[in-house]
């Protein structure tokens, strides 16, 4: 039975607590994808070709490693649930694992890596980019273990409730980034001219900078729950349990990511200009994508939290303030989009050509952005929960059995190309989000409870 509407809407000191913690997620997702942003305009000043290199290579790093990323999003509804429950001893558990599952992750995601040329060459890449995008994703591959490391230790901390420390090193990592860029891309400080490769490297060793920058701000939340090490941290059958929450994550973040993926390789069968009109589009529409995507993780907090102290009206509010939230601003940035997509494309390049198709997506990306907030929202919710394989399957069904189709017919059977493809993104997102929104609203409808990780039959009661 639903809650009467005075005890639907979040409280004001609910309301509260919800911004509190999701302004600073959101400024350090937005943090995050400033890095790559960077990266795209400081290459697409040497040339189309390096900014559509630089592009390839970070999609096709995004698409090797978001299973892994996802995957490690266990840890938001295991340690908010624990934080909620006041399980210490869970917590520690918790964030050791995540550590052993970013070790374990990082092998096959970083050997994957390495095949990067044939798998270009096989999805039909313009031959000029493909060495310029090779070399970028194998300057990177040392990366991927901060990387993963870096998620685990954000994951936990917003667990906690200190995004503070997150939002300072993502700064800082900013700033190193666009400096290093500057000397290794460029050529400056003695240091030769690297182009492309001297931006992977910067991303690399800005993720080592990260992983271990953060340990060390954060080190008196991280470092007593890291020792001593525990013993049933490393027991199989808790981490494959881990691995069950979280690979469904990793796999509908694939699904989701992948069609990106997939439209920006066949935008390489229009030419080098399509590839680099697509990624200023994709780059604008992924910042605003950042607001919502940080408050389903505040809304994954809060809703977990609910749970592990057992007050479901407190979930059911947190997730309705969320969505409304979220919603919002992608409303406000659809219009943005909508009416100025000319001068948001020429923040990334003067060419002619770039111009023209990327002010064609941008408008597209606006018609989609309301969808891409809600479902982002809803996903954070349902992660809270513990609910990660429906979306899965919403994901499968919403964006390949029938976004994808009409990306193929649209682009290359009715001739409407970079455009066709995209409007297989409008309906695959329009057809996605309101079937997460339901799922979310009949979850919240029944009883919820905590996730055990270890043997609840365990005589100290621990999770």
């Amino acid at each position: 039975m639903s809650l009467p509407p005075s005890r639907v809407l979040p409280t004001r000191p609910e309301f509260r607590e919800l911004l509190t913690l999701a302004l600073p997620v959101v400024a350090v997702q937005l943090g995050l994808m400033a890095m790559g942003v960077v990266d795209s305009m400081m290459a697409g000043r040497l040339s189309a070709e390096a900014l559509a290199a630089v592009a390839l290579g970070n999609l096709f790093f995004f698409t090797v490693a978001i299973i892994g990323m996802g995957t490690l999003l266990a840890l938001d509804p295991v340690v908010s649930q624990a934080v909620g429950a006041r399980d210490e001893p869970a917590i520690a558990r918790g964030l050791q694992r995540g550590l052993i599952m970013a070790v374990l992750l990082s092998i096959p995601s970083a050997a994957a890596l390495l095949l990067v040329r044939p798998a270009l060459a096989w999805s039909g890449q313009p031959a000029e980019l493909i060495p310029l995008a090779s070399r970028y994703t194998h300057v990177i591959v040392p990366g991927v273990l901060p990387f993963f490391v870096f998620i685990v230790f954000r994951q936990s901390l917003q667990a906690l409730g200190r995004v503070a420390p997150i939002l300072w090193i993502a700064l800082i990592a900013n700033l190193l980034n666009a400096f290093l860029n500057w000397v290794f891309m460029y050529g400056r400080l003695g240091v030769p001219s690297m182009g492309v490769a001297g931006s992977a490297l910067a991303t690399t060793v800005s993720r080592w900078a990260m992983a271990l920058g953060l340990l060390v701000v954060a080190r008196r939340e991280l470092v007593p729950r890291l020792r001593p090490w525990r013993r049933e941290a490393t027991q199989p059958a808790a981490l494959l349990r881990m691995l069950r929450i979280g690979f469904p994550i990793g796999a509908q973040m694939f699904f989701e990511y992948g069609v990106f993926s997939v439209v920006g390789a066949l935008m390489g069968r229009f030419g080098t200009m399509a590839v680099a009109g697509h990624q200023v589009a994709l780059n604008l529409a992924s910042v605003v994508f950042m607001v919502p995507q940080g408050i389903g993780a505040a809304a994954a907090v809060l809703v977990g939290r609910a749970i592990g102290a057992e007050d479901l009206p407190r979930a059911r509010r947190a997730a309705l303030g969320s969505i409304l939230l979220g919603g919002g601003f992608m409303a406000g940035s659809a219009t943005l989009f909508i009416l100025a997509p000319g001068a948001l494309a020429r923040m990334y390049s003067g060419h002619a050509v770039v111009l023209s198709i990327a002010s064609a997506l941008i408008v597209l990306a606006g018609v989609f952005a309301v969808f891409d907030g809600l479902q982002a929202v809803a996903i954070g919710v349902l992660r809270g929960i513990g609910d990660t394989t429906a979306p899965v399957l919403i994901s499968m069904v919403g964006y390949w059995v029938v976004g994808m189709p009409v990306s193929l017919a649209l682009g290359f059977r009715y001739g409407l190309g970079p455009e066709g493809l995209w409007w297989g993104l409008v309906v695959g997102l329009a057809v996605t989000a309101p079937i997460l929104l339901a799922r979310v609203r009949g979850r919240l409808r029944r009883s919820l409870r905590r996730i055990l990780i270890d043997h609840p039959a365990v005589e100290t009661g621990e999770a």
